[in-house]
């Protein structure tokens, strides 16, 4: 039987509360600080020089045996666990808490010698090879069996042992084989299918296969979307997408099951809430988790690394349910995997760290502790670099270390924002897919626009997934949509409920349009939120690569125009040129006790700041002081206690801002607080009367 079909979450299903109340609790009593160990790829004789070192660096959380599979059972069937055993004694000793990974990250050699049709199929139909890693089919079964025999054996041995204090199941499942076309995937997937739709019937009629003839007699007609020589069935990809991350998320669950037969330490895996990982919805993935875990690195391809930092880190806290999270992976320098690997800059680790912490991580743990002399990752940076401890490297770590002894206060204290940010990994899936008005809208950067527009306007912000229920969407004053193309009923209607209820609410274009079969919803743009936003669109217009468009607001755009007609709405800004001029761009209706906004382009950056700060104002939300594209300002508080601000410092000048209180990391009283270019302040702020 199909991993998903047994195990998955019913298709559709939303919550974003994480572990059950009778779940382990990972809570440190202090910020974790720690970093991946490799032992196996060094003589013992290192290890003693490494705790000392991990000691007085402040080190107190270390992952062990997440590739140690060929190490642990280095042929069939013989397990040898001597050196692990050994690694997790010594860590122990020193006081050093173990992160204990499976091992099942990558299967070794013998595996797929003995099993080559365990190895991964591409849509393309060619088999990827050992010799990197996650060499391996999610659907297979032999995998499966083996892995868990793994995960038996080691679980066995160090479920009860003392200086375990997390397990760590694989590692960033899905990082390399998310989508696989082989036979037993498109078995695995056909199981899926009848579960969520039980007859062949419902899945014609949710695929639209009545168009071109692709109509199917039984499910065993079915495959994966492999290459075809036209365009693929947009919902059947869309499916794919959904099985595919419901098989790995089967994976997650099989290993923990056997975990927890040994062991009540709390257990979860690291997420990799990035931009460059589309293919798992870690929304649906949280309630497994008893503590919610990230990588994060700074991709240096993209235009604001730092913002996307920013977001993904809100995004963590917000599959994470708001709670404190853990961040299982960053980097104190340079990656290995970007055409151009950048260094980081004098302080720009303790400031990419403290960004993090501030949007609720209760723990900094890094990739890797000493950097390797071979192996494709040689060139990563780590805790302890190849130049050894006379590096900027180690006095930077060191640093960060003290500053997170001054942050202790801080720990188990949640973030707080009066707006929330939707975001949908099945939007995400959907409205990248082929045949699409313009292929030079894409989600993701949508999603970033809108977010970045709220940074540089200087409001803190929560990510919330389409189906975060009324009641949670009732905590916010301000709600931003950006193009949520793919939209259920229930979906829609929290949000439209949430504007009669009194919010305010910005939609951008491309929102509405398609429900969850990716089926357009008749009668004018913008679909599920036409009433809502008092509008009515005929056609969309999207503009050529590098065209651009004037408002009558002073606002540039470009993208995307669409012929817009107000209903109930109120039109804000016009076109003044290009295809649609004199149209509205930019509207404005009253929906019950509400407001909802609709952006009917891509405003340029400034414009788009412009437009969320006027919401925001007529939702009575307060920007952060002092906050900018440059300058991060987040709170954190505890429930009915203190309250933290963060202020992280880009730029190259001095940033003051008005906030009475004591500053921890200096251990000086403020009432205006001057943070030099380059720094990191936390106030804890005096009580208000």
């Amino acid at each position: 039987m199909s991993t998903a079909a047994r195990d998955a979450a019913p298709a559709g299903a939303r919550d974003v509360a994480g572990a059950g109340a009778d779940r382990p609790r990972f809570v440190p009593e202090r910020f974790a600080f720690g970093c991946d160990y490799n032992p196996e790829q060094w003589d013992p004789s290192v290890w003693q020089e490494d705790v000392v070192l991990m000691r007085e660096a402040g080190v107190d959380l270390v992952a062990v045996n997440v590739f140690g599979w060929s190490d642990v059972e280095p042929e069939a069937g013989r397990f040898d666990l001597s050196r692990l055993d050994a690694v997790v004694a010594l860590l122990h000793e020193h006081g050093i808490g173990v992160n204990l990974g499976t091992g099942t990250a990558s299967p070794p050699p013998w595996l797929t010698t003995l099993h080559p049709e365990i190895l991964p199929v591409m849509a393309d139909g060619t088999t990827r090879w050992p010799g990197g890693r996650q060499a391996y089919c999610p659907s297979s079964p032999v995998f499966r069996e083996r892995s868990l025999a793994l995960v038996e054996e080691v679980a066995r041995r160090f479920g009860t042992h003392p200086g375990v204090r997390l397990w760590h199941v694989s590692n960033e499942l899905g990082c390399h084989n998310s989508l696989c076309y082989c036979d037993t995937s498109a078995e695995a997937f056909r199981e899926w299918l009848r579960a969520r739709y039980g007859t062949v019937e419902a899945l014609n009629a949710a695929w639209g296969t009545s168009f071109w003839s692709q109509r199917y007699g039984a499910f065993e007609q079915v495959l994966p979307p492999r290459e075809t020589v036209s365009s693929s069935n947009p919902t059947q990809v869309l499916d794919f997408h959904r099985f595919s991350s419901d098989e790995l998320l089967g994976q997650y669950r099989a290993e923990a099951e056997v975990i927890r037969r040994h062991s009540t330490i709390p257990v979860t895996t690291n997420f990799m809430v990035t931009a460059h990982q589309r293919d798992m919805d870690y929304f649906a993935w949280a309630p497994d988790m008893d503590v919610v875990a990230n990588d994060h690195y700074l991709d240096h391809r993209l235009p604001d690394p730092h913002l996307e930092l920013a977001f993904a880190a809100d995004t963590t806290r917000g599959i994470a349910g708001g709670r404190p999270w853990l961040l299982m992976e960053h980097s104190t320098s340079a990656v290995n995997w970007q055409p151009v690997n950048v260094a980081k800059a004098p302080g720009e680790m303790l400031r990419v760290s403290m960004s993090h912490v501030a949007r609720g991580a209760d723990g900094l743990c890094f990739f890797q502790w000493r950097a390797s002399a071979q192996g494709a990752e040689k060139f990563h940076s780590a805790l302890l670099p190849h130049a050894g401890t006379s590096s900027r490297t180690w006095h930077e770590v060191l640093e960060l270390s003290r500053t997170l002894d001054t942050l202790r206060e801080v720990l188990g204290s949640t973030v707080r924002s009066d707006v929330a940010l939707v975001f949908s990994y099945e939007s995400w899936w959907a409205a990248d897919g082929g045949n699409r008005p313009s292929g030079d809208v894409r989600y993701l950067e949508q999603v970033h626009a809108m977010y970045g527009a709220l940074r540089a306007a200087g409001l803190a912000v929560d990510v919330v997934p389409p189906g975060a229920a009324p009641e949670v969407l009732a905590r916010y004053r301000m709600l931003v949509v950006p193009e949520l193309y793919l939209v259920r009923d229930a979906e829609a209607a929290a949000i439209e409920q949430f504007v009669a209820d009194g919010g305010h609410a910005v939609v951008t274009f491309f929102s509405g349009i398609v429900d969850e079969d990716d089926r357009v919803r008749l009668g004018g743009y913008p679909g599920a939120f036409r009433d809502m936003l008092g509008v009515v669109t005929e056609e969309f217009h999207p503009l050529l690569p590098g065209e651009t468009v004037t408002l009558d607001s002073g606002a540039t755009a470009s993208l995307w125009t669409e012929h817009l007609r107000t209903v109930t709405a109120k039109a804000v800004a016009h076109h003044v040129d290009g295809p649609l001029p004199g149209v509205p761009a930019i509207t404005r209706n009253e929906h019950g006790h509400g407001t909802a906004w609709y952006v009917a382009t891509a405003l340029d950056a400034t414009h788009a700041a412009e437009l969320v700060c006027a919401v925001a104002t007529h939702a009575g939300v307060t920007p952060m002081p002092a906050a900018g594209p440059q300058v991060e300002v987040v709170r954190r508080a505890h429930d009915g206690g203190a309250s933290y601000l963060f202020v992280i410092n880009h730029s190259d000048d001095v940033v003051e801002v008005p906030v009475p209180g004591h500053e921890l990391t200096q251990g000086v009283r403020t009432e205006t607080l001057r943070v030099p270019p380059g720094a990191v302040r936390v106030v804890r702020e005096d009580e208000t009367p």
